[in-house]
């Protein structure tokens, strides 16, 4: 496979966008402020980083291959989502927290023919991966994507003591960023009615992100009940009454 001519220092030229739309912002306790985006994905402004977990790449296509019958596009639906948060944000590093590939049945040549175009369109982009309990089984992506390989806990600014995992867990002194649990929670309406939405959680020195997949699995109640929670409603985040920050 040819590997394409990738750059990752960003255009001179680059704009600084303002806000994303919709964003929900936090201050980790050493004072690292954070954006939750409602695209299920964190910003880190002043590292102009963007971090999404769980995007298992090659899923439907694995559960097609089993004869189950799923829905194809769901490949393009993520990298349409990735689009628009590169977009609104500006950001020169995007950072997958584990799970970019479901498995390696999954990783054929039709998921290669849309990520190379995907990437070459944001060469300017650095991204990392930090590899995931799914990544080991099915294997790194090929060098052609230019995605730089690091296991957990991986740190992405020297100068902030913040960690970037797929697992989440507690590292005394740091704040942990993680995906893996899939989070969801249950909102209900003075109607008895229910929504069931992906959220992130913030607790114990850890910020779970949402699976950013388009055809991931959801689990609820995965949070300790005493964690903040963020609700990924349409357009926007909100902080859940209730929950402890």
């Amino acid at each position: 496979m040819t590997t394409l001519p990738f750059h990752t220092s960003a255009p001179e030229t680059q704009a600084v966008p303002a806000l994303p739309m919709g964003a929900h912002a936090i201050t980790l306790h050493c004072g690292t402020g954070l954006q939750l985006l409602p695209q299920r994905a964190l910003w880190w402004p002043a590292a102009r980083m963007v971090m999404v977990a769980d995007v298992h790449f090659g899923k439907a296509a694995t559960f097609r291959r089993a004869g189950q019958p799923v829905p194809h596009g769901t490949t393009a639906d993520n990298l349409e989502r990735l689009d628009a948060v590169l977009a609104a944000t500006g950001a020169d590093h995007l950072v997958f927290l584990g799970d970019f590939l479901h498995a390696r049945s999954g990783a054929a040549d039709a998921l290669w023919q849309q990520l190379l175009p995907w990437r070459q369109r944001h060469a300017h982009v650095a991204m990392t991966l930090v590899r995931g309990n799914h990544d080991l089984h099915a294997g790194d992506p090929p060098a052609a994507l230019a995605v730089a390989l690091v296991n957990e806990p991986w740190q992405p600014c020297a100068d902030a003591p913040v960690l970037a995992c797929h697992h989440p867990q507690a590292v005394a002194g740091h704040t942990v960023i993680a995906g893996h649990l899939h989070p969801t929670l249950r909102l209900r309406g003075p109607a008895r009615d229910a929504l069931r939405t992906p959220c992130f959680g913030w607790g114990n020195g850890q910020l779970v992100l949402p699976a950013f997949g388009a055809f991931t699995g959801t689990a609820p109640d995965t949070l300790p009940a005493h964690w903040a929670q963020f609700a990924v409603l349409p357009g926007r985040v909100v902080a859940v009454p209730g929950t402890f920050s």
